[in-house]
């Protein structure tokens, strides 16, 4: 992946531990991307001002962004697109994660993400498109 200068300095902006909590975030988004053949390279930019991953090339997946706001300043959170089934799904397979509607998972800034279960939830939203077009594939084939 190609760094981005503007993403960087979002990064800069947010205070230290929020920040390494949210490059924790980040390396399980780009590891979790590397280890799925079908996903291919991962674009990083900006959406709504924040850290947001894309599968641009390979549109398998759904958006991930990554953030921290002041209005919430002991919690960081990685946000999906809400009219999508995944923070469902992540409900119901991860009972123990904290939510926010149907767009995120929230976590302490006193905590390192639960590697294992949110490397889950990134492969799932990384592969969303793809799952969906097997799904129909199946159905008509």
């Amino acid at each position: 992946m190609k760094p981005n200068a503007d993403v960087e300095k979002v990064f800069l902006s947010y205070p230290d531990d929020i920040r390494r909590r949210l490059y924790v975030l980040r390396d399980l988004i780009l590891d979790t991307a590397e280890s799925i053949e079908a996903v291919g390279p991962i674009t990083e930019t900006l959406k709504w001002g924040e850290p947001a991953y894309l599968t641009e090339k390979s549109k398998s997946g759904s958006t991930i962004r990554i953030g921290w706001k002041e209005s919430s300043p002991t919690q960081y959170a990685m946000y999906f697109n809400c009219r999508t089934s995944l923070v469902d799904t992540y409900r119901t397979l991860f009972p123990d994660l904290s939510f926010a509607g149907s767009r995120a998972l929230l976590f302490d800034q006193d905590e390192d993400p639960p590697a294992e279960s949110v490397s889950k939830c990134i492969q799932l939203a990384l592969t969303y498109h793809l799952d969906k077009r097997n799904k129909k594939s199946r159905k008509h084939g």
